[in-house]
This record gives structure tokens, C-alpha cells and sequence, in this order.
């Protein structure tokens, strides 16, 4: 385990080599921490990447060809040590295989590839997943990044402001036992101006699942409404948590391909929803920006 630092003229971050794992982003003028510190008070993680699967699995397993694996939340990814496959100043890469112990419980060959890249004030992270099997490789992937919400201990979190790339109405899905999908017609007001004000019983019952590319632009905003931390993705769905009930001092923003099953899921893992297929020697690559306003 080994912590990355890169660095340009307005930012800082760290990633963590186990999980492949960013751990702070900081504006070097101000000294501002935009990431949440996984202070375990709240939530151990920062910004974790979830591989293979997004979210729960009903009765905690997926079955292939009729065979059932237990598996835990979002995968095993972020658990795993991955390699520093190269680094300059302002980008590195991490690098995952599948080996004896990751065939053992996910009956599929992979090749994970993870980058960040420093441009002026833009982070962008890159995932790459390439199929070296003849079996077609079954995955989903997503993000999961922690923002500092208030920010540099500005305000209360009630004051904040998410402002999304839409006026209108967001529809989005609420957790259920099992860490599934229930209800899905739940209504997120948003003002014409792509506005909505964080309300502190928002996470209560845990993430919204957003689908159906109702956004590909997410801010966070201080209580006079300036955008300081801006998520851009083109990911068929996302969710907004944090931590129920507990008042953390973070928002997630997490652009997903794949997500949890529904409470009623029966089928098989190419059965389930927001899945990715990979034939042999094919590759799926995917980002997701993260801007800060300094």
C-alpha cells in the first residue's frame, strides 16, 4: 500500500494504491480539503471504486449459468491493492487483474485500469476494463466520491444548495432492507434555475438513485448558491448519499453503470439491470470529471 501525490499549479491529491483510491483533493492556494477524510466516524472511505458490481445483491449473491456466489456490497475492487502502473507529475495509473482468489467468488478474467489526471482545476477519472477470456465478461462499475459539504467548515449543510444540469423535476429510487430498490417515483424538486436546496432529512432513508439520464451535471453550491465543486458524467444513472440520520459533513456524488437489484430481482447476473457485457478483447472505457471552483 502506497500513497500517490500529484500535483499542478491549483490542486493536490492523494490516491491510495489499495482500492486505487483518491483520498484528498486540495486547492493549494487556500489549502481547501474538497474530499471527504474518511474519518470513520461517519464513513471510512473517500472515494471508492465499485467493481464489479454497483450496490446490493438480493440475498447477497448473483448466480451464472445456475450457480449462485455471495457477494458483498459494490464488489470487492476497493478492498484489493492494485499496481502503480505508471505516473508523471499530473496523471497515474492503477492496475487490477483477476487472479485465483478474485475467480474463486466472480467466475470472470479482467483487466481493471484506473486514471486520474490533473488539467488547471478539473480532475478526471478514468476507468478501462478489457476482456482477455473467451467468456464474455459480465461487470458493472461506478464511483463513489465524497465531497465536503459544508465546505472549509463554512455554514451548515441545510444552507447548501445542489444544483443539477436540469428544471425539472428529478424522479429518483429509495433503498429498501437488503440494500435494494423499492419505490422508484419519488420527486426531487428543482427551480428553473437547476436549483435545490439540501434538506437535512434528504439521506434519511439512505441514497437516491437517480436513472434515466435525467442529469449529467451536478454541483455543489454554498449557501449564496456559487457552485465550488462541479461532478460531470455521462453515466445512464447516479446516486446522492450520505450517511442516514447522522448529519455527516459530506455529500456523495456517484456516477454509475449498473446499480443495486430490485426487491423482486429473480433472475441470473446477465438478467440484471444496467449491466455490462464484454466479448473477448474488448474494452469499456468510461469517465467522470470532477471540477473545483477555487
Amino acid at each position: 500500500m502506497m500513497e500517490i501525490k500529484l500535483e499542478n499549479e491549483s490542486l493536490e491529491l492523494t490516491i491510495n494504491s489499495f482500492g486505487a483510491e483518491l483520498k484528498s483533493i486540495t486547492g493549494k492556494e487556500t489549502g481547501t480539503q474538497y474530499l471527504w477524510d474518511a474519518d470513520e466516524k461517519y464513513w471510512k472511505r473517500s472515494a471508492p471504486v465499485l467493481f464489479p458490481f454497483v450496490g446490493s445483491l438480493k440475498d447477497k449473491k448473483f448466480t451464472v449459468d445456475g450457480t449462485d456466489y455471495p457477494m458483498g456490497q459494490h464488489g470487492f475492487a476497493r478492498d484489493m491493492e492494485f499496481e502503480l502502473v505508471s505516473q508523471t507529475k499530473d496523471e497515474a495509473w492503477f492496475l487490477l487483474k483477476s487472479n485465483d482468489e478474485t475467480l474463486a467468488k466472480y467466475p470472470f478474467e479482467f483487466v481493471l485500469e484506473i486514471g486520474y489526471k490533473l488539467s488547471g482545476s478539473e480532475i478526471k477519472v478514468t476507468w478501462r476494463v478489457t476482456n482477455p477470456a473467451k467468456k464474455d465478461l459480465l461487470f458493472s462499475i461506478g464511483g463513489h466520491p465524497a465531497f465536503m459539504c459544508p465546505v472549509a467548515e463554512q455554514g451548515k449543510q441545510s444552507d447548501y444548495y445542489l444544483k443539477l444540469d436540469t428544471d425539472k423535476e428529478i424522479t429518483y429510487g429509495l433503498i429498501c432492507d437488503g440494500g435494494l430498490l423499492d419505490k422508484d417515483d419519488n420527486l426531487l424538486k428543482v427551480d428553473v434555475d437547476g436549483y435545490c436546496q439540501i434538506d437535512e432529512h434528504m439521506f434519511d432513508k439512505d441514497a437516491l438513485i437517480i436513472e434515466n439520464r435525467q442529469a449529467s451535471k451536478v454541483s455543489l453550491c454554498t449557501p449564496d448558491k456559487k457552485p465550488y465543486l462541479t461532478v460531470s458524467f455521462d453515466a445512464p444513472l447516479f446516486g446522492l448519499w450520505s450517511p442516514a440520520g447522522m448529519g455527516a459533513p459530506f455529500i456523495c456524488i456517484e456516477p454509475w453503470y449498473g446499480r443495486c437489484d430490485r426487491a423482486g430481482f429473480a433472475g441470473e447476473l446477465k438478467d440484471r439491470e444496467y449491466g455490462n457485457s464484454l466479448a473477448q478483447g474488448e474494452q469499456f472505457e468510461k469517465s467522470y470529471t470532477i471540477a473545483i471552483e477555487l
